[in-house]
């Protein structure tokens, strides 16, 4: 069935709606800057972090390749959607009412849960982004999709500007765990109320690959990535450049334990994060038609590479807030372009494929925060923050070669 103007337009605000209130609910779970603080106030250390950060930013997309190849055999993916988003809107509750009860429970064991709640909520959005990649592909008119990302990104980044001020507020509220406590009940609550702009849409076109089994699948890839050469140098782009998202939880550890910053200073890192992510959202709407993915990506490489300079070369107290504010530049510049090219490689049928094959992609963006725990654990955070950046050098190879002309 022929994607309609009407359905599109129905579909589109029915994704804005989620996007707006996962906007407002994201401050209160913020990957960068909350769950590595309460993981640090909770006892944990950079072998703690550099796990958690694997699970939730590498791991959970590494995931969307078991994943993909089960989707795929269903034309219609808005049921397993709501699967995926209602196993996160769940694991944040949990999370609240443990952290919330948690002066009752002995020893390691709340780092435990953190853990266990934490990799359900992570394994519950791999699931859903396979779907969602999918249904958005066929959902909008090609014509409305880089709209769309501008929009969102902008619209994110207006929420997230007026609801970090209140997640700001809750967090200096009371001290550890109740602070967290309310602030992933608050998530929970926000995100239940973004999940219904799922049951509002209107899957019409049906878009199913057979995959038969394990074997199959990896058939599939091998013929796709034959088939289409820009897959391969995607595929190489998210597992180098991809490493750049996992930064700014060590960055968080670094302030935390090395200048013993405090609930406060984890608000304001988050308030800056979030003007990032306004400014560079605003002006990309501005330019929606005029920017070119290709120039995006080599951008991102720049910025990256000069936060780890400043890490590395200030001998006081680095500008956290400027670094925090790079951080939400860089993190909103991936996530428009990733999604951006992963539609431009990719066709109607096979979408969902190449989500999980892009979710595979992420085997460095998965081990590279453990290992790095390990490096700062072991040899300090210079080293850390030196590996970090030669590596994120090699993904200008890969961006060459993808030479995006959307």
């Amino acid at each position: 069935m022929e994607l309609s103007t009407d359905l599109s337009r129905h579909n589109y605000y029915a994704f804005i709606w989620h996007t707006s209130f996962l906007a407002l609910a994201m401050n209160f779970m913020d990957v960068d800057t909350v769950i590595p603080a309460m993981l640090i106030e909770a006892g944990g250390n950079g072998l703690h972090v550099g796990l958690m950060t694997a699970i939730m930013l590498g791991g959970s997309s590494f995931t969307q390749v078991v994943f993909a190849p089960f989707i795929s055999n269903y034309a219609f993916k808005k049921t397993f959607l709501l699967l995926g988003i209602n196993t996160r809107i769940l694991s944040l509750l949990f999370i609240g009412v443990m952290l919330y009860f948690s002066s009752l429970i002995k020893g390691d064991l709340v780092i435990w849960m953190i853990f266990i709640l934490i990799t359900l909520f992570s394994i519950g959005g791999a699931f859903a982004n396979v779907c969602y990649t999918d249904i958005l592909g066929k959902s909008l008119l090609q014509s409305s999709r880089k709209l769309f990302f501008s929009v969102k990104q902008i619209l994110t980044g207006v929420i997230l500007f007026l609801s970090a001020l209140l997640a700001k507020k809750v967090i200096t509220l009371q001290s550890y765990p109740t602070n967290y406590a309310y602030m992933f009940i608050i998530g929970f609550l926000a995100l239940f109320i973004a999940s219904l702009g799922f049951w509002q849409l209107k899957e019409q076109q049906p878009s199913r690959m057979v995959v038969k089994n394990p074997g199959h699948f990896l058939s599939l890839i091998k013929v796709e990535l034959t088939q289409n050469k820009k897959l391969g140098y995607f595929l190489g782009f998210i597992n180098t450049m991809g490493i750049s998202i996992t930064l700014l939880p060590f960055v968080m550890l670094y302030a935390k334990e090395m200048f013993h910053t405090q609930s406060h200073d984890t608000g304001l890192f988050l308030f800056y994060k979030v003007i990032g992510s306004v400014a560079i959202g605003f002006l990309l709407f501005l330019l929606s038609k005029k920017y070119k993915y290709r120039y995006l990506l080599y951008g991102n490489v720049f910025l990256v590479i000069s936060v780890s300079l400043i890490l590395l070369i200030t001998s006081n107290t680095p500008p956290f807030k400027f670094i925090f504010l790079i951080g939400g530049i860089i993190f909103s510049i991936y996530s428009i372009s990733m999604n951006g090219v992963l539609l431009e490689v990719s066709g109607t049928d096979n979408r969902a494929l190449y989500t999980g094959m892009a979710g595979a992609g992420n085997i460095l963006p998965a081990l590279f925060p453990i290992l790095g725990g390990w490096i700062i654990e072991r040899f300090g955070f210079h080293l850390f923050f030196s590996l970090f950046a030669f590596m994120i050098l090699f993904s200008l190879f890969f961006i060459y070669k993808l030479n995006c002309r959307k």
